[in-house]
């Protein structure tokens, strides 16, 4: 008896072309909130640096090393915690995770008062919000490739892996864009005392749209190959 899956060769994922469409969006729009909001950060820099640091020579080094202290806590995120986590709980969960944990570390940035207001709990902060944003940045990027990964039909996972890093480059142009139309529709007053804001504030409304993409979903099928055991096997009469 053949046990293939909808007449799939043995061991292919099965996956229908509308479920696999709604999984590359899925993922491509947790990638964009990701990038979106990790991005937005180096591209208000000279903002950050006026508004969390003392005026000295090397703050503009500071804004930048915080902006490095993201990207280091990732790996170390993706292989030791969000990695495991997902083979136990499922990759769709995890990358709902990720994605809130990334808006959260950016909507607190916009929070943060500024140097002028608390000292050096502004740039501690903003490096404790940069560390969260580093360690969900690790578990959503490798959760997702492997995410389509397992979604993909075998034979174009290279194709539909690649709308993931689509999504990085389309979050990171988002962000660029609402950090360079800003400046043209406020005064440098507004700009500088509330309108730099605004970037950090839209992480909200884009981590919800990607966690409601990526619900609801289930592992695709595999069919499974015809084997049969010696034991079980009759002798022919």
């Amino acid at each position: 008896m053949d046990d293939t899956v909808d007449g799939a060769v043995d061991g292919v994922t099965v996956t229908d072309p509308a479920t696999m469409r709604r999984a590359v969006a899925a993922a491509a729009v947790g990638n964009i909130t990701e990038w979106f909001d990790f991005g937005v950060y180096g591209y208000l820099a000279t903002t950050i640096e006026a508004e969390f640091f003392p005026p000295r020579p090397l703050s503009q080094v500071a804004v930048f090393a915080t902006f490095a202290r993201s990207p280091s806590s990732s790996a170390r995120s993706a292989v030791l915690f969000f990695g495991p986590l997902g083979d136990r709980i499922g990759r769709t969960k995890v990358l709902s995770i990720t994605v809130i944990l990334m808006a959260l570390g950016t909507f607190l940035i916009g929070l943060i008062p500024s140097y002028a207001s608390i000292g050096l709990a502004a740039p501690i902060l903003l490096v404790a919000a940069r560390v969260l944003q580093g360690f969900s940045t690790g578990g959503e990027y490798a959760g997702a490739m492997t995410f389509i990964a397992e979604y993909a039909p075998d034979r174009r996972r290279g194709y539909f892996g690649s709308f993931l890093e689509l999504g990085t480059f389309v979050g990171y142009a988002l962000g660029a864009t609402i950090a360079s139309v800003l400046p043209l529709l406020l005064s440098p007053e507004n700009m500088s005392s509330w309108g730099w804001r605004i970037p950090f504030f839209v992480a909200l409304p884009l981590a919800s749209s990607g966690c409601t993409c990526g619900s609801g979903w289930r592992r695709p099928r595999r069919s499974r190959p015809c084997s049969r055991s010696p034991r079980s096997a009759r002798a022919p009469r």
